[in-house]
């Protein structure tokens, strides 16, 4: 379907934003809005009224299983419903021969810290120290595990990246010194000060810090800020240009900062939480036409394009298998090429060649998500993807 007007207001044809047209379609709760639509195959436009609802937004991305025993399950926030969700997907998972989860924490910055101290509850025995807070003027307040966990003994795996912060180093750095399974990526954030917020007589608020957050080896997850801010609001760039990202000799740990696991592990403070088993930056077929054809969207739309032509006989297709083996007899990578070509992007044989993997995947896994949604879309994307194909290996 392609949105035509919105009540009396055209959409298609004209140039106005995503967000207005967003913005015309929502309203409060159980009002109603008309659509009028074009349909591809239908000779007429349809019009259709919709009651407006509330519109879930998912903290579990995915949750599947990777072979006959692995599970993966990704989260993109610690938020108000993220325990109840990452419930559900771990007894299902079970329920299909788990034995091992990899929990995806990679770009995920945070969020409520006592829903991650429930997630992690689920995978320690009772006592054991998952955090603790302390600051100059505050004592030591410590988080511990109940017992009650469900999953005490489940192998669990988590990946990290740069971008992982906050209650995800919290997490990651509670499995890890409780040796209770392997950090894979590369180095976390390091995000971790306790704020207090205090509100002023004029209506505004003030975020006061005042404490820190310790892994339960005596890590602060918080990066060193004493060397002024130039440094510390340029960290991340820092790590690319010094290497980190793609050499794990680059990484110089601090001897002063080096601390024990609950097995006698040795790990490293400093801020953020350093993995178990380093993954680099995967750039291989990277190339400049890959990113002009993300930048440009091109990539995407014709995914859009493909489906209107095939809906039809895609419609009983159930899961990403089968949908990879319904693509394999499409040029996939040169249709979408001339699709891009025909709007101003030229081709770029070199760069098509270079990145031919990356851009039939991403073909393929868009297609899935438009077929099935996310549990076709990240089977597919994990595919090429050298960290998570790393977690399966240990």
């Amino acid at each position: 379907d392609r949105i035509v007007r919105v009540n009396d207001s055209l959409v298609a044809g004209v140039k106005m934003s995503q967000d207005k047209i967003q913005e015309l379609m929502r309203g409060e709760l159980g009002t109603k809005v008309e659509l009028t639509i074009a349909r591809r195959g239908e000779p007429k436009l349809i019009k259709k009224e919709v009651v407006r609802g509330s519109i879930p937004v998912k903290s579990v991305d995915v949750a599947y299983m990777l072979n006959d025993t692995t599970g993966y399950l990704k989260t993109n926030t610690f938020g108000m419903h993220t325990y109840a969700e990452f419930m559900q997907a771990l007894v299902k998972l079970k329920a299909e021969g788990m034995r091992k989860i990899i929990i995806d924490l990679r770009e995920n910055e945070g969020g409520v810290l006592p829903i991650a101290i429930q997630m992690i509850n689920e995978f320690l025995d009772a006592d054991r120290l998952i955090l603790y807070t302390q600051g100059q003027a505050q004592p030591r307040t410590d988080y511990k595990s109940n017992g009650k966990g469900q999953f005490k003994d489940l192998r669990v795996d988590v990946l990290i990246s740069e971008f992982s912060a906050s209650a995800s180093e919290i997490f990651a750095g509670a499995i890890q010194d409780n040796d209770r399974g392997l950090i894979i990526g590369r180095r976390s954030f390091g995000k971790g000060l306790v704020q207090e917020q205090r509100m002023l007589p004029d209506g505004s608020a003030l975020r006061l810090t005042v404490a820190r957050y310790y892994t339960p080896s005596g890590r602060s997850i918080q990066k060193p800020y004493n060397e002024g801010k130039e440094k510390y609001y340029n960290d991340i760039y820092n790590r690319l240009v010094h290497g980190e990202f793609s050499q794990k000799d680059s990484i110089v740990f601090d001897e002063n900062l080096k601390y024990q696991t609950v097995g006698g592990r040795t790990v490293y403070g400093g801020g953020g939480i350093m993995p178990d088993v380093f993954v680099p930056a995967d750039t291989t077929g990277v190339s400049r036409y890959l990113s002009d054809v993300t930048r440009t969207q091109f990539l995407y739309e014709y995914t859009f394009d493909f489906m209107d032509r095939h809906r039809p006989e895609m419609v009983n297709l159930k899961d990403y298998k089968q949908i990879q083996n319904y693509l394999k007899s499409f040029d996939l990578v040169n249709e979408m090429a001339n699709y891009a070509a025909r709007r101003g992007l030229k081709r770029d044989e070199k760069g098509i060649k270079e990145s031919y993997q990356i851009l039939r995947t991403r073909i393929e896994a868009y297609i899935a998500r438009h077929t099935i949604d996310d549990e076709g879309f990240y089977p597919i994307l994990g595919q090429i993807d050298n960290t998570l194909q790393e977690a399966i290996k240990q």
